[in-house]
């Protein structure tokens, strides 16, 4: 039977108290929520900390989807079954929707957070995807209540590495909205819930029929999830057209950096990289015409 090393729990009360905690216990402290990630990581001890610090009890503070004019900002303690359930989300990023679809199983969904998915920084994770596609911001609160705000190609440093440091934590999640906007995402996986072998998110503003602006990210192709701005630079002030998406395509199979593992060559990865680029530019642009 797998067990982690032994390790001390804390339960936070408030936020300030998880963050007080932190700074206390440095590098020796985790936060845990869902633990879907974290604990079978320490099991095999790939990870050991020293203490854990359970933040469940603040979901009042950091459970939460608001929407403003601007930006929908939302708690990183939001539960990926509030975000598949959420109209607001819905109706401003069908993207979601269907990365929470194809996101684990039930179970996880149910415990699972937005903060814990993005601070687990797996190179696979489908919310990092969907947040970079979007083009989110990261809060980061530190002691004292001293926050920065950073982008999601910041916070993501390397593989299950971020910009949260000791004594900080990731509090909220802001996604900026504009008008003309449709999103979408698409995975390939062995099997039903699995990590992806390979998924892409798409985003484009459409101005008059044109591309003001578009977004893809890949997830499972690269150290980091990735982004790819040579993309944008393609799309922008173009109609859109099945040659654009087979252009859009090509610029990601030659972008990404996929590894031949258990799920796949590095080829057929490129393979899927281009085509679910193509797939999910054609359903955004179809949403944001909708």
């Amino acid at each position: 039977m797998q067990v982690p090393a032994p390790f001390e729990y804390e339960r936070a009360t408030s936020v300030d108290h998880a963050i007080s905690l932190l700074e206390r216990l440095g590098g020796t402290a985790r936060l845990i929520a869902g633990g879907h990630s974290l604990l079978p990581m320490m099991k095999l001890r790939l990870a050991n900390f020293d203490y854990l610090i359970d933040i469940n009890d603040l979901h009042g503070e950091l459970g939460y989807i608001e929407a403003g004019p601007d930006e929908v900002r939302i708690g990183a303690l939001t539960r990926h079954r509030e975000l598949l359930d959420s109209q607001v989300l819905a109706a401003a990023f069908p993207i979601f929707a269907d990365a929470e679809r194809v996101i684990a199983d039930p179970v996880v969904r149910n415990r699972g957070t937005l903060g814990g998915s993005l601070c687990q920084a797996d190179p696979s994770e489908d919310l990092s995807a969907v947040c970079t596609t979007l083009d989110a911001r990261c809060v980061i609160r530190g002691p004292g209540g001293a926050e920065r705000v950073v982008s999601m190609e910041e916070f993501h440093v390397g593989p299950y590495e971020t910009a949260v440091a000791d004594g900080e934590m990731l509090v909220e999640v802001r996604l900026p909205v504009r008008p003309g906007c449709g999103s979408a995402y698409a995975k390939v996986e062995r099997r039903a819930g699995d990590w992806a072998v390979v998924s892409a998110g798409a985003a484009v503003w459409l101005d008059g029929g044109v591309i003001a602006d578009a977004r893809v990210g890949l997830a499972a192709v690269g150290p980091n999830t990735t982004g790819i701005p040579e993309i944008s630079a393609a799309l922008r002030g173009q109609e859109p057209s099945e040659a654009l998406y087979e252009q859009a395509g090509a610029i990601a199979a030659r972008s990404c950096d996929p590894v031949t593992d258990q799920r796949g060559s590095a080829d057929y990865k490129r393979h899927l990289a281009a085509e679910l680029t193509r797939r999910t530019l054609r359903r955004a642009v179809e949403r944001a015409r909708s």
